[in-house]
This record gives structure tokens, C-alpha cells and sequence, in this order.
């Protein structure tokens, strides 16, 4: 069915834009003194109403025949006979209307009165469905570019999950890495903290996994995992691993991807504290900055060592995370400040619902 007759909405105003072509006919028959303009208007009116139902079925032929498809003398002849067509139909609508006033005795002697302007609405109703046929190709290669860009957004939607469904995934492992070293590290130290490092990490473990497939959790959530995770460490570090929060009131309520800050609390730990003999301090802050919300992660350090230590794919993840999902409206900064490692990164703050329906 053409969409302007599955909708009223779309039919009435295109009926209603056949008026002036309406206007201009009656408005050249009646300067010609032939009849009154209510008597032509009487008569052209229901032919331009069959007429515009007329004029929507090149929809069809230009579908069956898109421009290039077939040499354009064919296309000129497809059309021009449905035209010509068109255009007998036109004028026959015309005639018929006056001719039935007439012998109504509404306006008599109408339809031989017209009859010499029949040839000139002939023509109007050829040029008219070739007018048709031009809007109804212009249209057709706007719904193709909107099509195009339609399923070009689509892949792109799809790479993008695609990119952080594979990031999320190499996370995990590097993670169970990591873990595992501070295991075997501690099994041949002290045996009873190896086990319960190995209980807290089965907890820990537990709690992410059960994030299941979700893209997008509150940061409570979020901040929830990185203490799982650093209670996780302090059974291998002890007092050598202290932690400070400063969470802001209502950023808990954003939404931020899963195991966001998960690579960064390892960095920290891992190229902070582990090089530091006497341990040191991981503080972790959020606070709101307008639409954004801003978390910082800060961790003493050796300068001495900070050269040679390589961060790993942590900040390379986190960084590549936040330009897939929100583009140029987040960021990250991350290197030494005032005797600290600091990591601050800032995106919007969204419900976690609305990011996940929208990722």
C-alpha cells in the first residue's frame, strides 16, 4: 500500500495540495469565457480528486523500475504510455462530471461548452504524472539514504558493543592473572592467607560474575566490586594496603560501565603499593562536575620505579571503554601529581537503565 493511503494523516493534506493545481486549471478555463469559474470548478473538482489517486501508483513502476535499471528510452516509454493514460483519464473525469451536470439540469450545455478545453486538461494530466513520477524517484532516494544510514548506524552500534563486549572480556582474564601471582606469591609464605585469599576471591568472583550481561551498573555497584577486589589484596598486603573514599553524594546513583574501575584499582595496587615497603594508600574519590560525574584514583608510588613500570592494558582498556561508549563526552587523564599516581576520569552521569537501553 503507497504510505500517504495507509494514513489519514498523510492523505488529507496530500488532497489538500491538489487545490491549487485545481485553482490554476479553473483559474485558465474561466478566462476564456467559455463558463462561470463555480461551473468549471464543478467539473474539474472531481477529476483532480481521481486524478491525485491516480498520480500515487507511479510509486510502483518507479519501484519495479529504479533510475539505471533499464536503458532510459524504456523508462521514457513506461511512462509516457502510462501518462498518456493518466492524462485520457484526467480529461474523460472532467467531461463525464460536466456532462452529468448538464443533464442534471445544474448547469446546462457544461459539457459541450468544455469540450475545447479538453486536449489542453489532456496535457495537464500528462505532465502531471510525469511530475508525479519525479517526486515519487526523489522520495524513493531519500528512504535509500535513510535506509543506508539506518543500517550503517546499526553496524556501527554493533561494532561498538561488539569492541567493548571484547575489552570486557579480555579484562577478566587479566585479572584472574593477577590474582593468581598474588596467590602462588603468598602459598609458599603463609599457607592460612593463601586459603583465604583464595575464599575472598571466590566472593569476589561470585559478585562479578553475577553482573551477567549487563554493559551498564550504578557506580554503587562499581564502587561495591573495587572494595570486594581490594579486600581481596589486603589478605596478601596487610597494613601495607590502606584505602580512603571520598564518594560525593548522588554519584552513586550514575550509571557506569561494569569493571570500569576495576584495571585501575589493580594498577594501583600492583604498580603502587606492591613496590613500596612500607605500603601506602589507595584513595578513591567521585564527586559531580555538572552533567558529568568525575572519579579520581590516586596511590603512592616509587618515582624511582614509576619509569620502568608499564601499566599494562589497564589504562589503554579504560581510556578505549569511555571513547566507545561516549565519545568526545569523556576522558581520561592519568600520571604522577604531587608525589601520587593519579587517575581522574569524567563521563556523563546517566541512570544506569537509560545507558544500558541506549548501549
Amino acid at each position: 500500500m503507497h504510505p500517504i493511503l495507509a494514513s489519514p494523516r498523510r492523505l488529507l493534506p496530500y488532497l489538500a495540495a491538489w487545490t491549487p493545481v485545481l485553482a490554476l486549471l479553473v483559474l485558465v478555463t474561466w478566462r476564456s469565457g467559455t463558463a462561470p469559474w463555480y461551473q468549471v470548478a464543478a467539473a474539474l473538482a472531481p477529476a483532480c480528486v481521481v486524478y491525485a489517486f491516480v498520480c500515487l501508483s507511479p510509486l510502483y513502476v518507479c519501484r519495479s523500475h529504479p533510475l539505471g535499471s533499464a536503458p532510459a528510452s524504456s523508462l521514457l516509454g513506461a511512462f509516457g504510455a502510462a501518462a498518456a493514460a493518466g492524462g485520457l483519464l484526467f480529461a474523460s473525469s472532467a467531461w463525464l462530471a460536466a456532462a452529468a451536470l448538464d443533464r442534471a439540469g445544474t448547469f446546462p450545455a457544461l459539457g459541450s461548452r468544455i469540450e475545447p478545453y479538453l486536449i489542453y486538461w489532456f496535457g495537464m494530466g500528462v505532465v502531471l504524472y510525469f511530475l508525479s513520477a519525479g517526486l515519487h524517484y526523489a522520495w524513493l532516494a531519500v528512504e535509500a539514504s535513510r535506509d543506508a544510514e539506518r543500517r550503517a548506524s546499526e553496524a556501527r552500534t554493533l561494532a561498538r558493543e561488539a569492541e567493548l563486549q571484547a575489552l570486557r572480556m579480555q579484562i577478566n582474564p587479566h585479572f584472574l592473572f593477577n590474582c593468581l601471582h598474588s596467590i602462588s606469591a603468598l602459598a609458599t609464605q603463609d599457607g592460612a592467607r593463601a586459603r583465604e585469599m583464595c575464599v575472598r576471591l571466590a566472593g569476589f568472583l561470585r559478585s562479578s560474575l553475577g553482573l551477567g550481561g549487563r554493559e551498564c551498573i550504578p557506580l554503587s555497584e562499581e564502587l561495591a566490586l573495587a572494595r570486594s577486589y581490594l579486600e581481596v589484596e589486603h589478605v596478601r598486603y596487610g597494613e601495607r594496603l590502606r584505602v580512603e573514599e571520598e564518594i560525593e553524594p548522588g554519584c552513586e546513583a550514575c550509571g557506569a560501565p561494569a569493571l570500569l574501575l576495576q584495571p585501575l584499582i589493580e594498577n594501583a595496587v600492583k604498580h603502587g603499593i606492591a613496590g613500596l615497603l612500607e605500603g601506602g594508600t589507595i584513595r578513591i574519590a567521585a564527586v559531580r562536575q555538572g552533567p558529568l560525574v568525575s572519579i579520581t584514583i590516586e596511590n603512592a608510588f616509587d618515582p624511582e620505579a614509576a619509569a620502568g613500570a608499564k601499566m599494562g592494558i589497564g589504562l589503554a582498556h579504560v581510556r578505549r571503554r569511555l571513547q566507545v561508549r561516549y565519545g568526545d563526552r569523556a576522558a581520561l587523564e592519568a600520571g604522577p601529581s604531587e608525589g601520587l599516581y593519579r587517575v581522574v576520569l569524567r563521563f556523563p552521569c546517566e541512570s544506569p537503565m537509560a545507558s544500558s537501553s541506549r548501549a
